[in-house]
């Protein structure tokens, strides 16, 4: 009996929060035993790359974000969903720094022409905090929006206009 005391008292010690070796928190150290309440038997652990993808799908649903990330991330997001079986990939230009209970993230964006910058950008820090921390549990402390690129209307002729020539 005394063995089985010391191994919960043990797990009790657990703290709530830690932060493991390969981009993952830790949100809850759970204990062990068949005294304490399932909901707390265990820990739950988040990844850096799911608040990634949660980060970058909440940015991408809002009007007026044409496309995420810096210039060559851009082009080689363009090459990877080109090739057969590629998935694109939805964290392209957001960054995030996840601590014990709270994270900072970092959201590259390119925005239509013609969109108000600063209404995007509240719109985006906006529904980035709202997702992260419903599905997540973390405080997001903030978000940093860049705006790396504006996409014109006639950008997207340019690849037309270069076949013509060819001819």
């Amino acid at each position: 009996m005394t063995t089985q005391t010391a191994t919960v008292a043990k797990s009790a010690s657990v703290p709530q929060s830690t932060r493991g070796e390969q981009g993952t928190t830790a949100l809850t150290g759970g204990a062990t035993g068949a005294h304490e309440p399932a909901a707390t038997r265990g820990r739950t652990s988040i990844a850096d790359v799911v608040v990634v993808k949660i980060a970058g799908s909440a940015a991408r649903e809002i009007p007026g974000v044409h496309d995420m990330g810096g210039g060559l991330s851009r082009t080689l997001g363009a090459v990877r969903d080109r090739v057969p079986g590629g998935r694109p990939n939805v964290g392209r230009g957001v960054k995030v720094e996840v601590g014990e209970r709270q994270t900072a993230i970092d959201v590259d964006l390119v925005v239509e022409y013609g969109v108000a910058i600063a209404d995007l950008a509240r719109d985006v820090r906006e529904n980035v905090i709202a997702a992260v921390e419903r599905v997540t549990g973390l405080e997001v402390v903030e978000v940093n929006v860049t705006v790396n690129d504006v996409h014109l209307p006639d950008e997207d002729g340019d690849a037309a206009t270069a076949d013509s020539r060819v001819e």
